[in-house]
């Protein structure tokens, strides 16, 4: 697209953009409906009307401002500042539904204008005896001559005219202002600021007049035209914005202090009774509405050609024709075309009120998808977006806020047809379109600015001790996670809700250019196999030529949600040793660490059905018990895990045995465990029996269990503790540092 726009020499300033703009702003709607909103919610209505239409569009014009600002515009306007802001696919999906509202407009306006030719209505009856009663004879005529201007002049004649009809609008206002009446002689101005009862709603109002104050964007559509577009949008829009504003309190006011409120309500020509010279009225609406008809007929076009330009459509020789421009100054002659093919279209049709609800909604879709843009940015703090002007981000952010629920207060139903629209022109874009930016940019600079301030702030706060707050925050480190799965399964049900987990696959090499580049290729690999099983883990690499020298890079990673780590889990294959040694030999480490240590034996059968988790309570070992009860009932809320069960085995003394079980019973209860009390199992111990063969034959069909070890079995059998269950599945070796309580 950029190569396409910019061979092409631009020619216009600031002014063109103010003209476009405050034209459009100062159009049909204040000449014919204006005057109904003060008869119908009075002066102190009307107010209220600017004031909440207007914080929309300054917002909307200090955001357009902005972005404008931080880039080269060139031709399309809004579309080109939504798509290189937001992506090709968001940008289209809002630039399609753009150009049918601006293409929209023109049959709009040419339908308003044809209002103008009220006033003459009764003199050719009187003269020649004929009574008009469609107006089509005069919109048709006006709109293929608009056409023909168009497409032969093109732009340049298009802001020439545009210079005669902003004149002839402006005159009209003069005189509007200078007129008086015999209403306003005998006017009680304490009645200006009282309360009046609206028959239709303030809202119904509010969407009859709120199109006169979507003008302000109109003149960014000529930026491919414009000599320096950062300087003349910033200017030309905001300008037309407050000055619009402004003329509107004062036609208000007027219109309250020279008409009653029933003229007011009944008459849409009811200036041409208030002004100096009545006749200039339906001149200046003929000028307002020709003129934002000429701006719309300049603007709609020159954004369907950047459309073409990016190729967005899927059909290329589509985007080839409506892209095409002039050799002579590259006017899309082939987009005005089709332009006018719609706007004939709708101007037969002879009514498009119920369609002007729909353009306002795409207009406000546009508006708030700009405020979104400039608060975003905000907020992603990114180096590239350095905008010369800057709004404010509470502005941006009101203004997004107040079109979605302006939207949805003027009409519900327009409203969710507008967002499905576009939601099905997003999709179809992105189906189709091999370009797939979307707003993942902005969105992950948000993210992650939100992130970094998130984690400071949890860094600050008070910490509360382990023992009233506790919940997993896991370190997994594993060499093998390409050959087992079962150490990632782990991870993921442990960090599905309670839980944190950290996994990092551990690269064995010299770091080097070609190690990171290998290790960034497996890590893209578990991201991708992550987002397969929906996985709550945040996934990591560490390059380490020494087992032990990668341990202590794995202990000292940092929490990833703000919550200081406080286990560590490593996996190995029964029957091998090598992995499993180097754990053993580096327990000192983990636990100088203070971290609660889970080694998980895997088997060929690996978790089986995930049917039963059987929990082994032994004597030596009992501080654990809290710890596997726990982590018992934070892996089967995984919904892996759904309809699954949990078995407490406790080994005791016979002495013991009801007293155990009813402690271990009042433990679950009032912990509020999801464990029958038919599935606590107390079973007597005594020392000729042999536990490892015990747990062996009980537990050979769980699908996993859990077993405690202790710090001095460690030291006096190594690995041979875990090497004794053969018989069993996947084992879960559970140590804790500190005792943890079920509340």
């Amino acid at each position: 697209m950029e190569n396409k726009l910019q061979n092409f020499k631009a020619n216009f300033g600031t002014l063109p953009v103010f003209l476009t703009a405050i034209s459009t702003i100062l159009g049909a709607v204040m000449f014919l409906r204006f005057g109904y909103a003060v008869g119908e919610v009075g002066f102190l209505g009307t107010l209220l009307i600017i004031l909440v239409g207007h914080l929309v569009t300054i917002p909307t014009a200090m955001a357009l401002a902005e972005i404008a600002t931080n880039q080269k515009v060139e031709g399309g306007g809004e579309y080109f500042i939504i798509s290189r802001s937001f992506g090709v696919n968001i940008g289209a999906s809002i630039g399609l539904a753009l150009y049918l509202s601006q293409a929209i407009s023109v049959a709009f306006y040419i339908i308003a204008f044809a209002e103008s030719f009220e006033a003459i209505k009764p003199w050719v009856l009187s003269e020649f005896g004929y009574e008009i009663y469609d107006n089509r004879l005069f919109s048709v005529p006006a709109l293929l001559l608009l056409i023909g201007l168009m497409v032969t002049k093109g732009a340049d004649l298009g802001m020439k005219a545009l210079y005669v009809v902003v004149a002839i609008l402006f005159v009209s206002l003069i005189m509007f202002f200078f007129g008086t009446t015999d209403y306003a002689a005998t006017y009680d101005s304490s009645l200006l600021f009282s309360n009046v009862d609206s028959k239709n709603g303030f809202f119904f109002v509010f969407a009859i007049i709120f199109p006169a104050f979507t003008g302000m964007t109109a003149g960014v559509g000529l930026s491919g035209d414009l000599k320096d577009p950062k300087k003349s949008i910033p200017m030309g829009t905001l300008a037309a914005t407050v000055i619009g504003m402004v003329i509107y309190v004062f036609i208000a006011l007027k219109l309250a202090y020279s008409a009653s409120p029933d003229d007011l309500v009944n008459d849409q020509l009811v200036m041409s009774k208030i002004a100096y010279w009545g006749p200039i009225i339906p001149l200046g609406l003929a000028a307002a509405t020709i003129s934002s008809a000429l701006g719309s007929f300049m603007v709609a076009p020159r954004t369907l050609q950047a459309i073409g330009s990016d190729n967005v459509i899927p059909n290329q020789k589509v985007n080839d024709f409506v892209s095409k421009g002039t050799a002579k100054n590259n006017e899309p002659r082939n987009a005005t075309i089709i332009t006018a093919v719609i706007a004939i279209v709708f101007v037969m049709m002879g009514d498009v009120n119920a369609v002007a609800e729909v353009i306002s909604m795409f207009f406000m879709v546009t508006y708030g998808s700009l405020c979104l843009i400039s608060f975003m940015q905000h907020f992603a703090a990114d180096p590239a977006y350095r905008p010369s002007f800057k709004s404010k981000w509470y502005l941006s952010l009101m203004g997004a806020v107040l079109c979605i629920y302006l939207m949805f207060k003027i009409n519900a139903l327009y409203a969710v047809a507008s967002i499905l629209l576009m939601m099905a022109i997003y999709f179809y874009i992105t189906y189709s379109n091999t370009n797939k930016k979307g707003m993942a940019n902005i969105f992950q600079g948000v993210i992650h600015q939100f992130s970094r301030n998130l984690q400071v702030f949890l860094q600050k706060t008070d910490k509360e001790a382990d023992a009233d707050y506790w919940r997993p925050a896991v370190l997994c480190l594993s060499k093998d996670s390409f050959e087992r799965l079962s150490a990632l399964e782990m991870m993921k049900w442990i960090s599905y809700r309670y839980g944190f987990g950290t996994y990092i696959h551990y690269e064995k090499d010299y770091f080097s250019k070609h190690s990171k580049e290998l290790a960034d290729q497996k890590l893209e690999k578990l991201i991708k196999t992550a987002n397969t099983t929906k996985s709550n883990v945040f996934l990591e690499t560490i390059i380490s030529p020494s087992n032990t020298a990668a341990i202590v890079q794995a202990i000292q990673q940092p929490g990833i949600s703000g919550h200081n780590n406080n286990m560590m889990l490593f996996e190995y294959k029964k029957g091998t040793t090598e992995w499993l040694e180097d754990v053993v030999d580096n327990y000192s480490l983990i636990q100088s660490a203070k971290y609660d240590l889970c080694i998980l034996g895997t088997s060929d059968r690996n978790f089986g059905y995930k049917n039963e988790i059987h929990v082994w309570i032994k004597k030596e070992d009992f501080e654990n018990a809290n710890l596997m009860i726990l982590l018992s009932y934070i892996i089967l809320g995984h919904p892996d895990w759904k309809g699954a069960e949990i078995k407490i085995f406790a080994g005791v003394d016979k002495a013991n045995l009801e007293s155990e079980k009813a402690y271990l019973i009042e433990l679950t209860t009032t912990g509020r465990l999801p464990i029958s009390p038919n599935n606590i199992i107390v079973i007597p111990i005594e020392d000729t029996t042999d536990k490892v063969e015990l747990i062996n034959e009980t537990s050979k069909l769980a699908d996993l269990t859990i077993l405690g070890f202790h710090e001095s079995s460690i030291k006096t059998k190594g690995i041979e503790l875990f090497n004794n269950y053969n018989k069993i599945g996947n084992v879960l070796f559970v140590n804790t540092q500190s005792g943890k309580q079920i509340k």
